[in-house]
């Protein structure tokens, strides 16, 4: 009876500890690589230069914020009352892909996508089009990835360069805009791909109403945070949203982004003990000296965007080039964002026997808008 019980008891934390592997595979990586590098360079008192705590409170003190925001329905209820006034497939899809692609501008990559699959499937569903679903999902997860181009804080890869070489906020807009007017392009004629039906008002089911309150002292904090990542106030006042989380929401902070916040730190100390390596030293010198653009997005089709943005900033100084690189990068493989693993997960829970089908569409369309940017970034190179 002991052994049944000490196997039944065993089958949780096995379900436990693999749903946290899938869910957390790139802060796993980046623990596990962090640990390897300090069997080369053992840690020392040079290990604290490898923070960049300026990247740190942004990320957390904005992460916080939006999932205050989001506990309130403030972005699903704006998307209810977009979406209810579209009438066709096409328009109904387009819609979840342009407020998908603003609100990346605004909360951040994963945060959209965490926001709005799950109403592209109720409105879907709802409409009777489940069919696009796949299509859907991996058009909102391009829109994602290439939304928070044109903001430092649309995407963390983005809040870390903008912070790392302390890019003046007019100088950003230029170097992402043009690349920014690209992806607009690509997604859109991804979106005229879609055959115009008509569908019945989409109906997405009563969204609990945002407490006014609430929502506004939220939306002041939001305001707040982008003052500290454009650097106007010291970045250590973000942290003044722990004191206001505790007062209005408590469970907001236990939803913040800590996975994100960790994968950060473990990557800080890798890259910081590459750079300590002569021979790693030498190598992406190299690589970067032929093309920072191109080792740029080949390096996030494999360790993922965020990562290679901490790691390649260590071994050049050509931000503006590294920064599009790991942004269009975020397109391509599906490890090539945390975005794009959010989506397959996300879609794998609604539609479980098409995941072949859904990583089919996901790779033609993703490569295809991977090849377009990067060959429009490579031949109309327009940079500050």
């Amino acid at each position: 009876m002991r052994t049944n019980e000490k196997q039944l008891n065993t089958v949780p934390r096995v379900r436990y500890l693999t749903a946290f592997l899938r869910n957390n595979a790139v802060l796993v990586v980046a623990l596990v690589a962090s640990a390897i590098s300090c069997c080369f360079v053992p840690p020392d008192k040079e290990y604290l230069g490898y923070f960049d705590f300026r990247t740190l409170a942004s990320l957390f003190g904005m992460s916080a914020v939006i999932a205050a925001l989001k506990r309130q329905n403030v972005f699903r209820a704006l998307a209810d009352v977009l979406i209810g006034r579209f009438r066709s497939t096409r328009s109904l899809i387009a819609a979840l892909v342009a407020i998908t692609y603003v609100a990346s501008m605004l909360i951040a990559n994963d945060m959209a996508l965490l926001t709005f699959l799950p109403l592209g499937y109720c409105a879907l569903h709802a409409a009777g089009k489940e069919d696009k679903m796949a299509y859907t999902f991996t058009l909102q997860t391009v829109a994602a990835n290439l939304g928070g181009m044109l903001t430092p804080f649309g995407n963390p890869q983005n809040l870390y360069l903008y912070n790392r070489f302390a890019i003046p906020a007019g100088e950003f807009f230029r170097i992402m805009i043009f690349p920014t007017l690209a992806a607009v392009a690509v997604i859109a004629a991804l979106c005229l791909l879609v055959k115009r039906e008509p569908i019945a008002a989409p109906a997405h089911g009563e969204t609990k109403a945002p407490d006014k309150a609430k929502t506004a002292v939220y939306a002041v904090a939001f305001v707040y945070m982008i003052v500290v990542v454009f650097r106007v106030v010291p970045y250590w006042t973000a942290l003044l949203v722990v004191p206001l989380l505790l007062i209005f929401d408590r469970g907001a902070l236990m939803k913040a982004d800590y996975s994100l916040l960790l994968t950060f730190c473990a990557f800080f100390v890798f890259t910081g003990n590459l750079a300590r390596i002569s021979a790693v030293d030498e190598f992406f010198r190299f690589l970067l000296g032929k093309s920072v653009l191109l080792t740029g997005v080949i390096s996030c089709q494999v360790i993922s965007n965020v990562p290679s943005a901490v790691l390649l900033a260590g071994f050049t100084t050509d931000y503006a080039r590294l920064l599009v690189a790991v942004n269009i990068g975020g397109c391509g493989t599906l490890i090539s964002s945390m975005a794009s693993v959010i989506s397959f997960r996300n879609f794998s829970l609604y539609r479980p026997k098409e995941r072949l089908r859904y990583l089919a569409i996901n790779a033609a369309v993703n490569f295809t808008s991977l090849i377009a940017l990067t060959a429009f970034c490579l031949f109309v190179p327009i940079y500050p």
